[in-house]
């Protein structure tokens, strides 16, 4: 919630924020809703069970098939610290992450 708020004050525009129905997420949603953000706050919410609208899916992928593809990791800690990694880069690849949107045909 303090990060929208954030946001919302750099931006000084509504937020459009997409979201799967996990619980976590229904239950912030309606604290924010209650705490008066409906005024700047539109919610879209994506149906129960669908990957391929998630644009979270297509970063997932490029991490294991792309960045991790032939990777063996020495430990867990090994394995952890790439991944961290792969997500790092990905940070900054704006096209990239633009291609996971296009990727689940949700209109930006």
């Amino acid at each position: 919630m303090r990060f929208l708020r954030r946001l919302r004050r750099h931006l000084k525009r509504r937020i459009i924020l997409i979201l799967d129905r996990w619980s976590v997420h229904r239950s912030a949603v309606k604290q924010l809703l209650a705490a008066g953000a409906s005024s700047w706050l539109e919610v879209e919410w994506l149906p129960a069970y669908a990957p391929e609208l998630n644009p979270v899916e297509p970063m997932w992928s490029h991490t294991k098939y792309s960045d991790l593809a032939n990777f063996v990791p020495d430990d867990l800690w090994d394995l952890e610290d790439r991944v961290a990694e792969s997500l790092c880069e990905q940070y900054d690849e704006f096209v990239l992450k633009r291609s996971f949107f296009q990727t689940s045909g949700l209109t930006l």
